[in-house]
């Protein structure tokens, strides 16, 4: 019989069935290469510590290739890389992370919260690189093989593609952190994503600046693996050995802390973050070149607002300045605090306002950006000598206070309204009312959302307008602001919306009683180092914290250090 030679074909596979079946096993790699790709898959890690140098293009170029060649579902290359290096956008990315891990430590146990909050999550700022990973979904499934059946198999793709280019970057000594701290439509919004493109987090690539020898919550006890046995079931779910479901976190709500640990305090001789949310504050004022600050300044700002005639203050407006004279002479409670302290205060007179909130606006833009430009040329002076405290004086800011909070994150007056200075329930119905009425008359009349000017104009006052400069200009110049009560932070807060990069240099000194007050450092995404319930104001609170901070730096700065 006549045997013909097997046409091999010139592309695809060029083995036959005949060979396939003689050796099934002969597209194994060697086991000297199984061991490396077993080596490789132990040792990838969730890094959250890097050190700053550069990952340019032709490094971070074979990583995205390992996430090209990924698995998809009809071939439909679903994954869409967005690389980020501009400094700004990566600022505002780590503000919203950090909202968002207040926000979920809020609703752990209390273990559990301070268990997430010890964990080092600065990737974002760290990492010389972010890479965002886009799934385009666009493409209707029943047009995508696969997809009419299992439609989130494009999700299942670009998870893929992550795997893959974690895999090829720990194979290069690169290390990876994924971060997922995000609402989704907060970071779409942040990097101008179209609508039908969902993103699956934020891509840390750097290199590493730990030697993780196991999976890191592991390390801090956060979670052990299961072993396998407890999750392989034969042939259907098991009816009386299935895998116990995953633990439930969600308790009470608990504070929360940004935990950074950098290479100085490292050497000290003392275990890492051994000063607790102190020592995270620490890393901060370090970072903005403030590791040699031994003073500050209590900036105290009084205000008048004609809205304490509606009867939302338990004391008449002249107390403001009866409060303004004592500060000038040195002798209210917030001067004292200062001198106390050995801290310079600069008290100021940043006038009234000419509207009560509810009927009328509190200023004119015109005099609101005057206010706000004097301020940023004091905190760009006093942010040079040291610390910058801020204080206030105005009776019934914290109405104003509470209508700032109700329109910039679009809250109902009741979360936003406390018993400021000490009201009763009648008076705190009434702060209420005027809070909503002042908050709709906002929403009815502005032009822009976001714009800070008009609502320090419309629902403001002269304290806040002046004190939010001093944020902004202070953060400019590189220094650190200490914020003390409501008030102050909600001033900052507005910075923050004009500039981002402000809220790095914000310091929650305290929290106060006021009912809002968590609610806007939640939004900053900062933890108080004192919660004393105070409510005398002044900057009181913040001026005992800058004390902490300064007393912190020194205990560093004097530490035993170890060898490197």
């Amino acid at each position: 019989m006549t045997t013909w030679r097997r046409p091999v074909p010139l592309i695809g596979d060029a083995t036959s069935a005949y060979q396939r079946a003689r050796d099934p096993t002969g597209t194994a790699f060697s086991e000297g290469e199984r061991a490396a790709v077993d080596a490789v898959i132990a040792a990838r890690r969730d890094v959250r510590r890097f050190r700053p140098d550069d990952i340019d293009d032709h490094v971070l170029r074979p990583l995205l290739e390992a996430a090209h060649r990924a698995p998809s579902v009809g071939h439909s290359q679903p994954w869409r890389f967005i690389v980020v290096r501009n400094p700004e956008i990566r600022t505002q990315a780590a503000w919203l992370a950090d909202q968002q891990r207040l926000a979920q430590a809020a609703a752990l146990d209390d273990q559990s919260a301070r268990q997430l909050l010890d964990l080092q999550l600065e990737g974002i700022r760290e990492a010389p690189v972010g890479v965002v990973v886009c799934c385009d979904r666009r493409a209707e499934p029943a047009g995508v093989l696969g997809r009419a059946t299992f439609p989130d198999t494009d999700m299942w793709s670009c998870a893929c593609a992550i795997e893959n280019l974690w895999l090829a970057a720990r194979a290069a000594g690169i290390g990876v952190g994924w971060v997922t701290l995000f609402k989704p439509s907060d970071l779409a919004h942040l990097l101008r994503i179209p609508d039908g493109v969902e993103t699956l987090g934020w891509l840390c690539i750097g290199f590493p600046d730990e030697r993780q020898t196991g999976p890191g919550l592991e390390r801090y006890a956060w979670s052990a693996r299961q072993p396998l046995d407890e999750l392989v079931m034969t042939d259907r779910w098991s009816g009386f050995d299935e895998p116990p479901p995953p633990r439930s976190r969600v308790r009470a709500p608990a504070p929360a802390a940004i935990v950074a640990t950098r290479d100085d305090t490292d050497r000290l001789l003392t275990p890492p973050r051994s000063l607790g949310v102190l020592d995270s504050t620490l890393d901060r004022i370090v970072a903005c070149g403030g590791g040699t600050i031994t003073g500050g300044t209590l900036v105290l700002v009084a205000g008048d607002h004609p809205v304490a005639d509606l009867g939302v203050s338990p004391y008449p407006r002249s107390v403001t300045a009866e409060v303004l004279a004592a500060a000038r002479a040195g002798s209210s409670i917030g001067a004292r605090a200062a001198t106390t302290a050995r801290f310079q205060c600069v008290v100021i007179d940043a006038g009234s306002s000419i509207g009560d909130l509810v009927d009328s606006n509190a200023m004119t833009l015109e005099h609101t950006r005057a206010l706000v430009d004097h301020g940023i040329g004091l905190g760009a002076e006093l942010g040079a000598k040291g610390l910058v405290v801020l204080g206030e004086i105005g009776v019934g800011n914290t109405t104003v206070a509470a209508a700032l909070v109700a329109c910039l994150l679009d809250l109902p007056a009741a979360d936003v309204v406390g018993l400021g200075s000490g009201a009763d329930s009648a008076m705190l119905d009434r702060k209420r009312e005027v809070v909503a009425a002042a908050s709709r008359r906002y929403r009815r009349l502005r032009h822009e959302p976001s714009d800070s000017f008009q609502l320090l104009s419309m629902v403001g006052g002269p304290e806040f307008a002046l004190l939010c400069g001093v944020a902004l200009g202070s953060a400019r110049e590189g220094g650190v602001v200490v914020l003390d009560g409501m008030a102050t932070s909600v001033a900052a807060a507005l910075g923050c919306a004009l500039e981002p990069a402000v809220r790095a240099h914000l310091v929650a000194g305290q929290r106060s009683n006021e009912a809002a007050h968590a609610i806007v450092l939640a939004h900053l995404g900062l933890e108080p180092l004192l919660d004393l319930r105070f409510r005398a104001g002044e900057g009181v609170g913040g001026v005992l914290a800058a004390r902490l901070v300064l007393d912190g730096l020194q205990i560093r700065r004097t530490t035993a250090r170890t060898t490197p």
